[in-house]
């Protein structure tokens, strides 16, 4: 899930490799010659890409990807070819032979006749090979346009990396790439560290422009604020102009990526409180073991006294595993429907509640928001189909297409995807729309920078009608 990682993909116990079909070369390479195996454990050390791999997953994906039987693989094809060709250009190589071969929709022909031109152009630029395997494959997973398809390569940790550190700037912000349904302006939601806190970055101060660019433009998030997010090994300085509006001050800050330590708190998966006679749950993703975690919490705050309902706080959730979402959901209602997995010939498998967990029996206020992702979504719209409780804050993030399955390539890199679609319980599409809200509350530059909280107060002030 949007979140999944490959090592959740790894821990899975996974069944034996599946054939694929028969390569279209008369004599395949080792990649080539494998199946698309699910991991038995851990991969061996990574290799470099090379053109058989590129075939290996070419194939996996229509074999096993959601919806392959009516994929058009051309669409493959001329995104790995373009994404080569910027790639040569790029590096002042531009080649006169770089030209797209003609696609007929054969799968095989077809990738015979892309294989063979990238032969021939890897071969007269050897110190780009790796770069170019690489940029190839990764645009032809983005091709699928689906956001639970990754192939998780390069997988680097900072030195003196503990677990639980983070990398970046140090900050969040109320969009998180061009693909945010953020409005303007562009704020700082949250400091935890590095390089932010120590140029005294706060909550709600606005960012005017991102090294020199605007962040939306005509009211859009745009390509820009994907800076504020490196990822290691990136470490380029990321300029930000910005106000504090509560002064009028206007500064510009230079601030470098690095690894820095993050709250504790900042690290449970499960924190709760009481907000007067209110449970208020905070889950920040569906590990194991998060639904118990969260209903003891609930059971402890209620020890002793009278709740009138329960806060179920699910911003910036990014998913984890469904069956942790079945079970929380299980909570609040039996005998229903929690959401559908389907395959691209319209059958379906259901989510069913676990009725041996006790009902909690109290009215529901869920928080969400455009970090509520995956199995958070899916959490989402069964409250909100099911009439289990209400939804405050924004529309969730859109990206719940399917729960990814993995699958080994030949160089010890993973490939996952979904092979089948998530729908909500009145069997409608999530994935690229999200679930709205009952109550839309956003927040604001000036709640932010105040430690103001208006989807809580709202949902209190709903449940204490």
């Amino acid at each position: 899930m949007r979140a999944r990682t490959v090592a959740a993909g790894l821990a899975l116990l996974l069944a034996a490799a599946c054939s694929p079909p028969a390569p279209p070369r008369g004599q395949a390479g080792s990649a080539a010659g494998t199946a698309c195996a699910r991991p038995q454990a851990a991969p061996g050390a990574e290799t470099p890409t090379t053109i058989d791999v590129i075939e290996q997953a070419y194939f996996c994906l229509l074999t096993h990807y959601y919806g392959a039987a009516t994929l058009d693989a051309r669409a493959l094809l001329t995104a790995g070819f373009a994404a080569l060709t910027r790639e040569l250009n790029r590096d002042g190589r531009d080649l006169p032979d770089a030209v797209m071969p003609a696609l007929t929709g054969d799968r095989k022909a077809d990738w015979a006749a892309f294989e063979t031109v990238y032969r021939k152009l890897a071969g007269q630029v050897p110190g780009l090979r790796d770069r170019l395997a690489v940029v190839t494959l990764e645009a032809m997973v983005a091709a699928l346009g689906d956001n639970h398809a990754r192939w998780a390569h390069d997988a680097e940790r900072p030195p003196d990396y503990y677990d639980g550190d983070g990398y970046g700037l140090g900050l969040e912000a109320n969009a998180d790439g061009p693909e945010s349904r953020a409005l303007p302006p562009l704020f700082v939601t949250a400091v935890q560290g590095g390089a932010a806190r120590a140029a005294g970055v706060r909550p709600g101060d606005v960012i005017e422009s991102i090294n020199g660019s605007a962040p939306f433009i005509d009211g859009a998030a745009g390509p820009a604020i994907t800076a504020l997010y490196p990822r290691y090994p990136e470490a380029r300085p990321v300029r930000l102009r910005l106000l504090r509006e509560s002064t009028g001050r206007r500064w510009t800050v230079t601030l470098e990526p690095g690894l820095y330590q993050r709250d504790l708190a900042a690290l449970q998966v499960v924190r709760s409180k009481l907000e007067g006679d209110v449970a208020y749950v905070r889950v920040s993703g569906f590990g194991p073991d998060a639904a118990k975690r969260a209903l003891a919490a609930i059971a402890r705050l209620r020890r002793g006294r009278t709740l009138t309902g329960v806060v179920l706080d699910l911003r910036g959730n990014g998913g984890g595993n469904p069956a942790e979402a079945v079970r929380l959901l299980s909570a609040f209602v039996h005998g229903k429907v929690t959401g559908y997995q389907c395959a691209a010939d319209g059958t379906c498998e259901s989510f069913r509640t676990d009725d041996t967990v006790e009902l909690v029996n109290l009215p529901l206020a869920v928080l969400i928001d455009g970090g509520c992702a995956s199995a958070c979504e899916h959490v989402g719209s069964a409250v909100k189909d099911l009439r289990i409780g209400t939804l405050v804050g924004t529309r969730t993030a859109g990206a719940i297409s399917g729960p990814a399955e993995p699958y080994l390539l030949g160089n010890n890199t993973v490939l996952s995807f979904p092979a089948r679609h998530h729908l909500g319980p009145a069997r409608e599409v999530v994935d690229r729309i999200g679930v709205p809200p009952d109550h839309h509350v956003p927040l604001t530059s000036r709640d932010a920078a105040a430690g103001r909280d208006p989807a809580l107060r709202r949902a209190l002030t709903l449940l204490r009608k």
